[in-house]
């Protein structure tokens, strides 16, 4: 071969017919006659100095060549066709995937999501929700949003919102807590991080008593239980200002104990986008 310039009719010829294993079926989608397609494909053997497909009595069989082509091909072709549906009205529109710890998601992205889009109309946002457990690569995350103390191995971690743990629970249940000593009549709430409890009643000044409550794996979760009246949670308070305002949810003790915050990561190996950067400006700067 020559010319390394392949022309594009001819490979899109290729492989629709390849998909199809038909002329006709491949002219019908590429609204070209079959005439056509059967010439752009034989002009592309030619130039390749190989047959892509063998000509039998009842369609067509792919020779080993086209077997190897096709894939290409079909990728690259979904590839562009992918990138040309990003464009809307003259602008290109970047998708941004973003995992967020569920806890965060709801009690401090979701109100502010609105903001978000009105200034960066043309980013995509698509969210998905975890419980701070996150593999960016294996998920095909740009960003993430996690609590723990920012030390994850390959990643870039971005200190967003301290989050100290205070206790949390309905107002019938506050009203049985006139100090720290009495929630050892109460059930107490669990996260996996089982150290919590133990640290904040040590703060407290008390000795610390084996925990037997419920365990979550969502501080969302677990405070939706306390609403419920079902114990005292251990959550940061930052993200249930709604029902705190709305006195659904009260603090019965002002003692807050850290134990981890949010972070903002992403992978050292990720080239950073656009996208990215907006968004990492965007909420830095709303917090």
């Amino acid at each position: 071969m020559n010319n390394p310039h392949l022309p594009l009719n001819a490979l899109r010829a290729f492989e629709a017919s390849a998909r199809h294993l038909n002329f006709t079926r491949a002219a019908q989608e590429l609204n070209v006659t079959q005439a056509a397609v059967s010439q752009q494909v034989r002009a592309l053997e030619e130039r390749l100095g190989a047959e892509l497909f063998k000509r039998l009595p009842r369609g067509l069989g792919l020779t080993d060549e086209g077997r190897a082509l096709l894939p290409v091909l079909t990728d690259a072709f979904g590839r562009i066709a992918q990138v040309l549906k990003q464009f809307e009205g003259g602008h290109f529109r970047e998708v941004l995937t973003v995992g967020v710890v569920g806890t965060f998601a709801i009690g401090w992205l979701m109100p502010r999501l609105t903001a978000f889009a009105q200034a960066h109309p043309f980013i995509e946002l698509r969210l998905l929700t975890h419980n701070n457990l996150v593999d960016l690569a294996a998920e095909g995350l740009d960003l993430a949003i996690r609590f723990g103390d920012g030390g994850w191995p390959g990643t870039q971690n971005e200190l967003l919102l301290q989050a100290p743990l205070t206790p949390l629970c309905a107002p019938a249940v506050a009203q049985r807590l006139r100090s720290p000593a009495d929630l050892a009549r109460e059930t107490l709430l669990r996260s996996y991080r089982a150290e919590e409890w133990h640290d904040w009643l040590t703060a407290a000044g008390l000795t610390p008593w084996a925990v037997s409550g419920p365990v979550f794996d969502s501080s969302r979760l677990m405070v939706e239980a306390a609403l419920q009246g079902a114990g005292v949670a251990l959550a940061p308070w930052q993200m249930f200002e709604r029902e705190l305002a709305a006195g659904q949810l009260l603090r019965p003790f002002a003692l807050e104990r850290v134990e981890g915050a949010y972070w903002l990561s992403w992978l050292k190996s990720r080239r950073i986008t656009p996208a990215m950067q907006a968004f990492q400006t965007w909420i830095c700067a709303q917090l």
